[in-house]
């Protein structure tokens, strides 16, 4: 059927669960947000938005509330204002938000690929917390499109999709970051604590890619993702990306969602070693747990001397959310010989505020707690805080903070009789 009659299974109240990121179907999307002017009160619940979110918009709060597990850009502004709801949640608990029906879902909007000869469609790029939805839901409505690439893993018969709406276009692509000295200079020092051997989880922009360009020494590394983009490309064509020394499904690439280039998709697409599995699995701590030499590497936007991340909120305003962040923390401090880092520039504001801080921000929340974390690491080193006392947690964040502010945060240690 077409898009428009599709959506007609959408009723006023309903929850509508979006796949996630690049693989969100935008001509459904489209259609939904046209029927605005006719619907009362329709929840759309996802992560990252990467389409326009025009249902989160100024004026569609009577037709739509857009409820946020993960704010992104095109999202983040009704959030602030209150136009939107943000729900808390590790990313590997998203899916039982559903089948517990905790958050009972309605109808799923979701992307496949045409099917195989058994009936089987793949869910591409995005397998996460939108197959554990369309499992949940009252009607699950497909758009099928021959850009998809068809990846290994987690599938969907036929018989499980209620409207299929045939449409192909571009998959939403995510460009690469431009990466200047700043990140260059962190990705060398967590470069510096990858071993041959190890199984990484990187996440996503100018930092995690950064790390990329100083792994091409390593040797056999392996890939336990909740996502890998372009530049993990690049390392598997000269072999630094082999997968043979991970613990469980050697060989393989894991993940549970593609965000890049059609270069990345096309590397995926048909690849025997590229498995896509849901979030309950790939993010589950007991499973990343299991890998030896588990490094997990994640970003932050502040980080006080007790060594509380906070990796989603500037001040009291939500700016992304926890994502797998805690998920692979945990997983990391399981795994034999395994290492979570958390790698962020040194300042905020064009070089104003200091990310190391007595204190974390009013309002902002604690993204990783100062029990799990492990490594911190700016351009100007790393520091590992795991088996620390507070003072020596203080001494050694104080040590890889800019120079400018080295003095400042040494005079408020002191102050709290941390030095």
């Amino acid at each position: 059927m077409t898009a428009a009659e599709a959506v007609k299974q959408v009723k006023d109240g309903d929850r509508v669960v979006v796949g996630h990121a690049c693989g969100e179907p935008p001509t459904l999307v489209e259609a939904l947000v046209a029927r605005g002017p006719e619907l009362k009160g329709v929840e759309v619940v996802h992560m990252v938005a990467m389409g326009p979110a025009r249902y989160a918009q100024s004026g569609m709060e009577g037709s739509f509330r857009h409820n946020s597990l993960f704010v992104g850009a095109s999202t983040r502004k009704a959030v602030s204002e209150g136009r939107a709801l943000h729900t808390p949640c590790f990313f590997s608990e998203i899916p039982r938000l559903f089948s517990w029906r905790i958050l009972p879902v309605d109808v799923t909007l979701m992307q496949v690929t045409p099917p195989d000869a058994e009936g089987f469609c793949s869910l591409g790029v995005s397998v996460d917390y939108t197959l554990a939805a369309s499992r949940s839901d009252r009607v699950t409505i497909a758009q099928m499109n021959k850009y998809m690439p068809r990846t290994l893993g987690a599938k969907i018969h036929l018989d499980e999709i209620d409207c299929i709406v045939e449409k192909d276009e571009p998959l939403i692509e995510l460009k690469p970051p431009a990466i200047g000295d700043l990140e260059k200079a962190i990705g060398e020092n967590v470069a510096k604590l990858i071993e041959d051997g190890s199984t990484l989880q990187m996440g996503i922009g100018a930092i995690p890619d950064a790390v990329l360009l100083f792994l091409k020494g390593k040797k056999d590394l392996g890939i336990h993702s909740e996502m890998f983009s372009d530049g993990l490309v690049s390392l598997a064509e000269a072999g630094v990306v082999t997968n043979k020394k991970k613990t469980i499904n050697t060989g393989k690439f894991v993940a549970t969602f593609l965000m890049g280039t059609r270069k990345l998709y096309d590397f995926v697409d048909g690849n025997p070693d590229v498995v896509m599995q849901p979030v309950d699995y790939t993010n589950d701590p007991n499973i990343i747990g299991q890998h030896e030499k588990m490094v997990s590497i994640n970003s932050a936007l502040q980080v006080d001397f007790m060594g509380q991340v906070n990796a989603e909120m500037i001040g009291r305003n939500q700016f992304s959310g926890v994502g797998g962040q805690v998920d692979f923390v945990r997983g990391a401090s399981r795994s034999k010989g395994g290492k979570s880092i958390i790698a962020l520039p040194s300042t905020a504001a064009k070089g104003k505020v200091s990310r190391i801080a007595c204190a974390l921000d009013a309002g902002s929340a604690v993204t990783t707690s100062r029990n799990d974390v492990h490594f911190i690491v700016t351009e100007y080193g790393a520091a590992e805080l795991r088996g620390k006392s507070i003072r020596e947690r203080a001494k050694a964040l104080i040590a890889i903070a800019h120079p400018d502010f080295r003095d400042s945060l040494t005079a408020q240690a002191k102050e709290q009789g941390l030095l």
